[in-house]
């Protein structure tokens, strides 16, 4: 292990095999990748298309918006847009509720959106601003439906945001939401009749993915009730209790919001992911063998069968360029960082280093599982660990988000992006076929014989 690596870091880096300290606050510093609880909250709610996001602070937390993280849609724009009470010195002193009603009535006036989220960010959980009390009164006054999450950035990091949106998700499904006919007292759950439908949970639709597992289930025959939550709607949300199985693609952000349905709703789940032949091929399986018929089995299978001679034969001439060389992962969750391993195998590619921000314990024990011995497995790393560890497995490929793209480069290693700001969709079938192209692309670039000869090297 490099020598200026943090002693107190160690305990959250691991050889393949090793156990892994991870899921704690992350240490003061570090310097760490991990994104605030406001942050994790907005990624889960913002690609509700019809939905008002409101951001109760100052302007800065407003930058992070639908062009931090897009997501496409198939109707309304109005989740693309980024509003904020813009809270300013006299705010912080005297209070932010003004501007908070303000705010709600204008949006109320102008856009009659179905719901509003409010984030309430730092500077309100400092000083104290009673915006739950705010939102009640906007409820009564404009008969539309507010939610406050409570996101402060100091309070945890993303994975909290995440549960923070679940719990926010919930109250928008509850049919006692209904500022119309708020009961006197909170009544018992009434369950209702359940469909043969799936919902499914953790695809933000960031280049058209959710369109393409829909797809996938409409050849079979399966509907899909609801979409968590890309692509979106308030009323197709609200239809989600009806459905019989939930299907989570994004374990990190979706796992707490799919327990929360299976005990208010009784709704069974089951982790899938939708990246590379083999897990794509055993979501749709997986499914079928819940919900679906012999008739619908065989759809599955034939339409398994066929995507997967297509994709095969449209990444074979690239797997002679791919064979041997080593690939770094450093990504949100545990579960595509997983898949991404599985992806690298077929492709010939040796992970040498895997790290995730969100990742769980028995994730990391699946990687350790998959990956080759002697395989670096590192939590919430920071810039100076993953160029440590880059350079000492000789990394010819980093995959990543936007923040690995500048430490590749600058390390003359190739870079993919996994997250948000990728334009060919990258999940089913398909998405190997892009996923590949990419690789190769960036993996073969005749830049690099340029940038070896000017000495940037991981030697």
């Amino acid at each position: 292990m490099p020598r200026d690596i943090l002693e107190e870091r160690r305990k959250s880096i691991s050889l393949a095999g090793g156990s892994l300290d991870c899921d704690k606050a992350s240490l003061a510093g570090a310097v760490s990748q991990r994104a605030c609880v406001y942050c994790g909250a907005r990624v889960v709610l913002n690609p509700i298309t019809d939905a008002f996001h409101l951001v109760h602070g100052p302007i800065g937390c407003a930058s992070y918006t639908w062009d931090i993280r897009g997501s496409l849609s198939a109707g309304s724009e109005l989740y693309r847009q980024s509003f904020s009470t813009d809270l300013r010195e006299r705010d912080i002193v005297f209070g932010g509720e003004a501007k908070l009603r303000a705010g709600l009535r204008e949006i109320a006036e102008i856009y009659r959106p179905p719901v509003i989220f409010i984030y309430a960010t730092c500077v309100v959980g400092v000083i104290g601003d009673d915006v739950e009390a705010v939102a009640r009164e906007a409820e009564k006054a404009y008969g539309i439906r507010v939610i406050v999450i409570q996101s402060p950035g100091f309070a945890g990091h993303k994975s909290l945001g995440y549960r923070l949106a679940g719990e926010a998700l919930m109250k928008l499904l509850s049919p006692q939401a209904d500022p119309a006919s708020q009961p006197q007292a909170r009544q018992p759950q009434a369950r209702q009749p359940k469909v043969r439908g799936l919902n499914i949970l953790g695809d933000y639709n960031l280049a058209g993915e959710m369109w393409i597992i829909k797809n996938y289930y409409r050849e079979i025959g399966l509907p899909v009730i609801a979409s968590f939550t890309g692509d979106s709607t308030c009323a197709e949300l609200r239809k989600a209790p009806t459905a019989a199985l939930n299907v989570v693609q994004c374990a990190g952000s979706m796992t707490y919001l799919a327990k929360r349905l299976e005990e208010e709703y009784g709704i069974p789940w089951i982790k899938a992911s939708f990246f590379g032949l083999e897990d794509t091929a055993r979501a749709l399986r997986e499914t079928v063998d819940l919900l679906g018929s012999a008739e619908e089995r065989s759809r599955a299978e034939a339409l398994i069968a066929r995507e997967s001679r297509r994709a095969e034969a449209a990444i074979k001439p690239y797997l002679p360029g791919l064979k041997g060389k080593k690939a770094a992962i450093f990504v949100g969750g545990g579960f595509k960082a997983i898949s991404l391993i599985r992806q690298f195998r077929a492709l010939g590619l040796e992970t040498v280093l895997v790290g995730t921000q969100t990742g769980q314990k028995e994730e990391y024990e699946v990687m350790a599982n998959l990956a080759s011995p002697g395989t670096v497995i590192l939590d919430d790393a920071n810039p100076s660990e993953l160029e440590a560890f880059m350079r000492e497995k000789g990394a010819d490929i980093l995959v990543g988000g936007v923040k690995e793209r500048p430490l590749a480069y600058k390390l003359g290693v190739a870079f993919c992006d996994h997250n948000h700001e990728r334009q060919a969709p990258l999940a089913g079938f398909v998405g190997v076929e892009n996923f590949t192209r990419e690789i190769d692309l960036t993996i073969n670039s005749p830049v690099w014989s340029y940038v070896q000869a000017a000495g940037v090297t991981l030697s």
